[in-house]
């Protein structure tokens, strides 16, 4: 273990933030909730109707100080802690004579379990009982719920009930059933005890006999006196099979490793069967409610900006995530029905069915981009597992196809042009509405169309004249006099944006473009996105630079990319003055993009992941472990000189043998299981080797 002054690792105070928003947050794939906060989520529960559905509040049993009680005698030191190597939240009261503490979590392995666990430890000699206080404001009480306490179920409480209202008319209510360990107001330890632990259960599930089975099953690893040792046991096996950090400041290696927790925090353990989400959003689990960080609905947030990183480590929960978009392709060939068009417009806001959930009509009808960044999601899984099972038989080809089928009913042909036109759209930079060929968008149509023609040759499907034709035709803005891509037509240079926009052309979204238009784009569109813009735009400024190979510019726009982050626990807000969604996993998802992505110079490809690593100034190397690549795991690590890649394991039968290919060189190295290859700094290609 470092120092803990230089561990990036474990995040500490002496007292908790005056905004309670910024307290550290707990959740698993199920379950989420802030430390101290009244109420807990569960993942997929919503309540109300169409623009008013958010998710539901759970009353939390966590909610519990520790505390001493008054006249102790001796001066106690407060700390708090979050410690991402275990998953846990710590809240230490230390004297001269004792020490207490509660640590709150929510458990790694049985994802319908939140618990703490309170510690007493005597540290002198001095026989005499010790008592601290739980100080708890519990009440079974819920806005969204029509809950009703139950019969005690094997001596804890039982608390049951279902949302108010559904989505949409006619949809079933959903239910929720809770046990939990009624808290006393004090835990004493005997006089003749040297030291005392007491864990307090939540279990949550979808109905009485679920949440009984898992209560059980918690109960079994509590008697065992493991129950907490499980959770962190899995938390370490979590991080030891993947992980990102540098040779750099101490801000930027936590900013890297709270950005890793809290993204992870919202995956299942990977290995998990049967995990079934119900989509990432930019809170979180741990936010949600009504008006709070986007009422819990689903964005493109989560396809664009915080997909790319889940896929890198953790495929089996991307496409779990991608098996949301097709569970609720239904909602969207609906949406795109009620807007006068043929196949599928995915919302803007989702929620449980895919029908719109915005709140306002003008996002959920403009902003068409979102289905680009769905196709885009589907082609880096295509390109990164060759998982064709998928797309055949698990509704991969529907959810492409559709969008596909959308694009070619929303263009109109312009015979003055002859070029294909998007007209009436909102692209990402909402400061503009109502215009026509917002370039982002159209690049996103040519990807998408492009993409699906590819992926139904390899099905064996016919591929219609249009999708091609529409992608070669469609108008993608550009000013051949000033050298770069107006955000739309009609754009004037120097009109202020909200957030990245034409930027992301490049990057994520794959574009060839000269450098001298990339780097013109960059230049234009930093000059005038409004600081008040969200979290993740600079991170694709950073990549931007990173691609040029200008590391100082490269470091400046890295450090900006995090300058969100809020202390002590690394919690994100949206907007640089604190307003906005917390937890902000999509400014998470943009800083880790810029890192994983752009330092390493990984752009996934039909022919395999290329690199072409830089280290910003200040940085003198990084090491990301736990890349996944058509059924191998590799760690990949460089600094200036030299490149090392290691492919650590092979799951399954069917994985292909890798090699490295660098460039300009055409030099290959195998990349065998289990031995090092190193390099001098190239760029190349990950890609399968040859029979």
């Amino acid at each position: 273990m470092e120092d803990s002054e230089d561990d990036p690792t474990i995040f500490r105070a002496h007292c908790m933030p005056s905004d309670p928003r910024l307290w550290a947050t707990v959740t698993n794939s199920y379950l989420g909730t802030r430390v101290y906060h009244d109420t807990v989520h569960v993942n997929g529960v919503y309540n109300g109707a169409g623009g008013n559905t958010h998710r539901a509040i759970l009353p939390s049993p966590l909610n519990v100080w520790l505390e001493a009680p008054a006249g102790i005698g001796e001066q106690l030191t407060k700390t708090f802690s979050l410690d991402t190597n275990t998953g846990s939240f710590l809240h230490t009261l230390e004297g001269s004579s004792f020490r207490a503490s509660q640590c709150i979590y929510a458990h790694r392995v049985l994802p319908h379990v939140l618990a703490f666990r309170v510690s007493i430890a005597r540290l002198t000699t001095r026989k005499q009982s010790i008592t601290v206080l739980l100080r708890s404001a519990f009440s079974p009480e819920s806005p969204d719920l029509d809950l009703h306490v139950g019969p005690d179920f094997q001596g804890v409480r039982y608390l049951h009930g279902h949302t108010l209202t559904p989505e949409q008319p006619g949809e079933p209510q959903q239910e929720v059933h809770m046990l939990w360990m009624p808290v006393p107001p004090a835990l004493t330890l005997g006089e003749d005890e040297k030291d005392r632990t007491w864990d307090f259960l939540t279990v949550v599930g979808g109905s009485q006999a679920e949440t009984q089975g898992c209560f059980a099953e918690a109960l079994h690893l509590q008697t065992r006196g493991i129950l907490y040792t499980t959770h962190a046991e899995a938390w370490a096996q979590l991080w030891v099979g993947c992980g990102l950090d540098m040779a750099g400041p101490l801000a930027l290696r936590q900013a890297l490793r709270g950005s890793l927790y809290y993204l992870f925090s919202a995956l299942p353990q990977p290995g998990t069967r049967g995990y079934i989400s119900h989509g990432l959003s930019p809170g979180g689990l741990s936010n949600g409610s009504q008006e709070e960080c986007y009422w819990g609905h689903i964005f493109w947030d989560q396809d664009l900006w915080i997909f790319p990183n889940i896929l890198m480590f953790h495929p089996e929960a991307a496409r779990a995530i991608l098996e949301y978009r097709v569970r609720t392709l239904g909602g969207a060939l609906k949406n795109a029905q009620n807007l006068g068009y043929q196949g599928a417009k995915f919302a803007w806001e989702s929620a449980s069915t895919g029908l719109e959930v915005c709140p306002e009509d003008i996002y959920g009808t403009q902003e068409i981009h979102i289905n680009g960044a769905v196709v885009l999601a589907f082609q880096l899984y295509y390109h990164t597992t060759q998982d064709l099972q998928f797309f055949q038989e698990a509704g991969g080809w529907d959810v492409v196809s559709a969008v596909a089928e959308f694009w070619c009913s929303r263009v109109e042909w312009s015979p003055q042009e002859k070029k294909y036109h998007l007209k009436g759209v909102m692209p990402p930079d909402e400061y503009h509405s109502g215009v026509n060929n917002s370039v982002y968008t159209n690049v996103l149509v040519q990807n998408s169309l492009r993409f699906t023609a590819a992926l139904a040759e390899d099905l064996g499907l016919p591929v219609p004249n249009q999708w091609l034709e529409i992608a070669d035709k469609i108008k993608v803005p550009f000013d051949p006099e000033q050298n770069f891509h107006p955000e739309f037509d009609g754009y004037e240079l120097g009109e202020e944006v909200k957030q990245a926009d034409v930027v992301l052309l490049g990057y994520p979204v794959p574009l060839s473009l000269s450098p001298d238009i990339r780097r013109k784009n960059l230049e234009i569109y930093e000059a005038v996105t409004s600081p008040k813009g969200p979290a993740m735009t600079w991170s694709m400024f950073a990549v931007g630079w990173m691609e040029l190979k200008d590391p100082s510019r490269a470091q400046i726009l890295l450090n900006r990319s995090f300058t969100n982050v809020t202390e002590p626990f690394k919690i994100w807000t949206e907007n640089a003055d604190g307003s906005g969604a917390v937890n902000f996993l999509t400014g998470m998802g943009g800083f880790l993009q810029a890192t994983l992505f752009g330092c390493t110079g990984f752009r996934v490809t039909e022919a395999g992941v290329t690199f072409d690593p830089l280290c910003p100034v200040g940085v003198s190397g990084l090491c990301v472990s736990g890349i996944s690549y058509q059924g191998n795991k590799l760690n990949f690590a460089f600094s200036k000189d030299s490149i090392t890649v290691e492919v650590t394991a092979q799951e399954g039968p069917c994985a292909p043998l890798l090699e490295a290919e660098l460039w300009p060189s055409q030099a290959r190295h195998l990349l065998s299981p289990g031995h090092k290859v190193s390099f001098p700094h190239s760029a190349g290609r990950i890609q399968r080797s040859p029979p």
